[in-house]
This record gives C-alpha cells, structure tokens and sequence, in this order.
C-alpha cells in the first residue's frame, strides 16, 4: 500500500489509534520519528470494524482499556449529532472510525 519495505516504516500502535497529549509513549515515538529519523510524513491509519470504536459506541466495558477509551469517548460526545442522524448501526460504527481518525490527527 505504501510501496516500502519492512523495516523502512516506524511503527506505534494502540487500541483504537489514539493520540492523547498525555500518552508519553505516542509522544516519545512522534519526537524520536521526527527528530532522530527524520521522518517527514506521519499517517494515521484507522479500520473499519475496530474493537475499541465499537466499544465506545455502545458504552460498553472491555476493562482496563476502559480508561483508555474515554479519549474516543470524547470523538462520540463531540460529533453525537452526526452519529445520531445515521440510523443504520454498521453505518455509524464506520462513521465513527472516521470520525476517530480524523479527530487523532487533530490531537497530533
């Protein structure tokens, strides 16, 4: 998809894709990508069908990745008209994901 080999691409991955400003880990890997490697272009990937976006959209409990969550918590609360204007749930689910992605690249 990205026409690169592996090794060539620096990875950090997380439930949900989730760039929170106080995630020292997120944090650490942009500044050390950007400043150490030189990186010039960051992309944040979502899916479709994710766990975590799902989880949040139905208010329901995965433990400790919880708290974690609440920053898609969040992209629910913020964008709940547009969500609640789409009636199908697999609709609003992928509707959410983009949501998600989006906000996260706001947050970087």
């Amino acid at each position: 998809i990205i026409g690169m080999a592996p090794g060539e691409v620096f990875v950090h991955r997380n439930v949900a894709n989730v760039v929170a400003h106080s995630d020292l880990n997120c944090l650490s890997v942009v500044q050390y990508a950007v400043d150490q490697l030189k990186v010039k272009h960051i992309l944040i990937v979502g899916h479709y069908g994710c766990g975590g976006v799902h989880a949040c959209l139905h208010n329901t409990r995965v433990g400790l990745a919880d708290n974690w969550l609440r920053h898609v918590g969040d992209v629910v609360q913020k964008h709940q008209g547009i969500l609640d204007a789409i009636e199908d749930d697999e609709l609003k689910h992928a509707r959410l994901c983009e949501l998600n992605v989006i906000e996260q690249v706001a947050n970087l």
